[in-house]
């Protein structure tokens, strides 16, 4: 008697007998999960896409761990925290950072720019050398030598390489009185653009330049810093080696994983995903009334039938796990098929490109266990709980005339 239910269910759904009308709505049933399904599996394995398009994209921008301190711009004995960070066996390489808004000229055009001056070690931490779209990386030997990103040099119109044409740089002086003269509302240095390297959002109009360009413009003293970036060996010890470091350089500094340093930024990506799921969460659940017609349609059609099973002895409950079943099969079978076609599409998606966001960027795909786990979940949660509600609805068939 236990698998009589279940028996009778699976000949429910896939027996070619019985009416047309109720093998058509039960099709219809499971294709529409199958759709609803594919299209959360879709958007979501999108997302885990530009999950890893984002930290990519922040790679250029921020370290494995970032000091900074607490109480000011520039961090206060900056050659005691380098002999700690030198002592340091996670630390794979570390650089001195000054990182300021100034003002770009060329030309008589002018636009606001980042400028952020590294020592000779930035590029161990990040190697923005590796991807430069023109010319060449800095070699430290003068200050004025700089790279630009290629968005602003195009709106500046630089040209690049050529030791006769130098824009000009303006940094605003702090302090208070009277200004008599130009010398007393900024410093100003020309600077020679040595190479392009590419942009995107997190990293339009940065100058890269060495920080000694940046100590003159702000008139700090030798081995200045903002910040002190650090590659870890292993970046997932960094949680760990900030603890280690924190302890040993005190309150005065605050040191921040890459993490930490964009927590806004991943605040807002996961909130969207978050939007993203519930809104096609809900187009789950809606799609689900295609299966509580199903079961109805099934329990009108099957009443005969139903109520000769019962004059032989089936009991009422065995009946109700009967249209429970079928319900269950519709959506396992919707939910099979939805996951085997988002898993294809991904995939075609991953070796066509043809969806793009943009003439360079194809929109990325990452398939993970994780959402198919989550998918699935969902849709066999309104599956199951529709199934459930709509069996216990049967007697009431068997027993109107």
């Amino acid at each position: 008697m236990k698998n009589i239910s279940f028996y009778i269910a699976r000949r429910y759904l896939l027996s070619k007998k019985g009416s047309t009308a109720v093998t058509f709505i039960t099709w219809l049933a499971v294709g529409a999960m199958a759709v609803a399904v594919t299209a959360m599996f879709v958007i979501i394995s999108v997302f885990s896409g530009l999950e890893d398009l984002n930290q990519e994209l922040i790679a250029n921008l921020h370290a494995d761990l970032t000091i900074q301190s607490t109480s000011q711009k520039t961090i206060a004995n900056t050659s005691q925290v380098e002999n700690v960070l030198k002592n340091n066996k996670d630390i794979a390489a570390f650089s001195r950072l000054i990182e300021e808004k100034v003002y770009i000229n060329y030309n008589g055009k002018g636009d606001v720019a980042f400028l952020r001056a590294v020592d000779p070690f930035y590029t161990k931490v990040n190697p923005v050398n590796e991807n430069l779209a023109l010319g060449f990386y800095p070699d430290f030997k003068y200050n004025d030598e700089v790279i630009m990103e290629n968005s602003l040099n195009l709106r500046m119109g630089i040209p690049v390489g050529s030791e006769k044409d130098f824009a000009t740089l303006f940094m605003p002086k702090p302090g208070t009185g009277i200004i008599s003269n130009e010398a007393d509302i900024y410093n100003k240095k020309d600077i020679l653009v040595t190479g392009i390297f590419p942009g995107n959002e997190q990293i339009n109009n940065y100058i890269i330049a060495p920080i000694g360009l940046a100590e003159e413009l702000l008139n700090l003293p030798k081995n200045s810093a903002y910040q002190i970036v650090i590659k870890l060996k292993n970046p997932d010890n960094a949680d760990a080696v900030k603890q280690m470091l924190q302890s040993a350089l005190g309150k005065s500094v605050e040191i921040k994983t890459k993490q930490e340093e964009n927590a806004a930024f991943w605040k807002m990506i996961n909130t969207e995903k978050m939007f993203i799921y519930l809104i096609f969460a809900l187009v789950i659940f809606i799609t689900t009334f295609n299966l509580a017609g199903a079961i109805i349609i099934l329990q009108l059609d099957k009443r005969e039938q139903a109520r000769s099973l019962v004059s032989l002895g089936f009991p009422i409950s065995h009946l109700r796990k009967t249209y429970f079943y079928t319900g269950i099969l519709i959506t396992v079978g919707g939910v099979i098929s939805g996951l085997l076609l988002g898993t294809l599409l991904c995939y075609i998606q991953l070796s066509t490109e043809f969806f793009r966001a943009n003439e360079m960027l194809a929109f990325p795909i990452r398939i993970v266990a994780k959402n198919y786990l989550i998918v699935s979940a969902t849709a066999l949660l309104f599956g199951i709980s529709i199934s459930w509600f709509f069996s216990k609805i049967s007697k009431n068939y068997i027993t109107k005339s």
